[in-house]
C-alpha cells in the first residue's frame, strides 16, 4: 500500500510521471544540464505543493516522478518550469543555442500520466533505468 499524504481536509496519494522532450529531440542533455534542469525543478516545486521522487535524462528528454497535492495546478507549474528552465539552460550553457532550433528548448507538448495502483517503486525503477547512452 502507498504512503498517503493528508492536509486539514482530505488524505490523498497523487503521484504523476511526467515526461519533457527537447524541440525537435535535439540530443543536448548531458549529466550537467540534467542536473541543473533538476536543480531547477527542485527549487520551483515548492511554490506548487509538489515533491520530487525520481528524475532521470536521456539526450533527448527527462523523465520526473513527482507527487502533488489535490490544489496542486500542474499546468501552471509545466508552464513556470519550462519558462524558467529554457531560459536558465540557455543563458547558463550559451554552446547549446547552436544546437537549438530558433532559441526553443523544449518541445511545446509533455506527457504526464498518473502513476495509478502501479506501485511507485515500479515506476521508480523504470525511470532510473531510463537514458541508455549518455552524452
Amino acid at each position: 500500500m502507498r504512503e498517503l499524504d493528508s492536509n486539514n481536509h482530505s488524505v490523498f496519494g497523487l503521484y504523476y510521471h511526467l515526461v519533457f522532450v527537447v524541440k525537435y529531440r535535439r540530443k543536448v542533455i548531458n549529466d550537467d544540464i540534467s542536473c541543473r534542469l533538476k536543480e531547477i525543478f527542485e527549487y520551483i516545486q515548492p511554490n506548487y505543493n509538489m515533491s520530487l521522487i525520481e528524475w532521470n535524462h536521456d539526450k533527448d528528454h527527462i523523465h520526473v516522478l513527482f507527487k502533488a497535492h489535490p490544489n496542486t495546478e500542474i499546468s501552471k507549474f509545466i508552464n513556470a518550469y519550462k519558462s524558467a528552465s529554457s531560459r536558465l539552460i540557455k543563458k547558463e550553457f550559451p554552446l547549446i543555442r547552436k544546437q537549438l532550433w530558433k532559441e526553443y528548448f523544449w518541445s511545446r507538448s509533455f506527457c504526464l500520466v498518473t502513476t495509478g495502483g502501479v506501485p511507485i517503486e515500479v515506476i521508480k525503477r523504470y525511470i532510473e533505468n531510463q537514458g541508455g547512452e549518455k552524452v
